[in-house]
């Protein structure tokens, strides 16, 4: 069994969009509108089959979670690998120099990962990591 895709709401669904595919390479489908709901739509595809549903409507609330300290039961982040710890360091950089901000790392886990995390336009927590050489 896999994880088929996993979905964000957002207010902002263009630029959440445009953000997956500039830094994380997302492939993204036509937009899906349902007019009487008021309801919006893409799904992004990833190199690894992976895919992110991204849904906007207006009566949805805003999250009242603190996205930089705050740490909360359920979903917490959304993690992308690459294959080497030059490339978090890489995206880490490209991030930051985009006014991204970093909240941890990069740095070496306990776990055996070399690693960073940050906000991506909705403060959605994500994680960049790599096996640690």
């Amino acid at each position: 069994m896999i994880i088929e895709h996993v979905a964000i709401w957002t207010a902002q669904l263009e630029a959440l969009k445009d953000y997956y595919i500039q830094y994380f390479g997302a492939q993204a489908n036509d937009k899906y509108t349902n007019v009487q709901k008021q309801f919006q739509s893409y799904f992004l595809s990833f190199a690894s089959g992976a895919r992110l549903e991204l849904m906007s409507r207006p009566d949805i609330p805003a999250n009242a979670n603190d996205p930089i300290s705050a740490q909360y039961l359920g979903l917490i982040h959304l993690a992308f690998g690459v294959d080497t710890m030059a490339e978090v360091e890489a995206k880490a950089a490209e991030l930051r120099a985009a006014g991204f901000p970093i909240l941890s790392g990069p740095r070496k886990t306990g776990d055996g990962y070399y690693e960073f995390e940050t906000l991506d336009p909705d403060n959605n927590r994500l994680e960049v990591s790599a096996v640690a050489e």
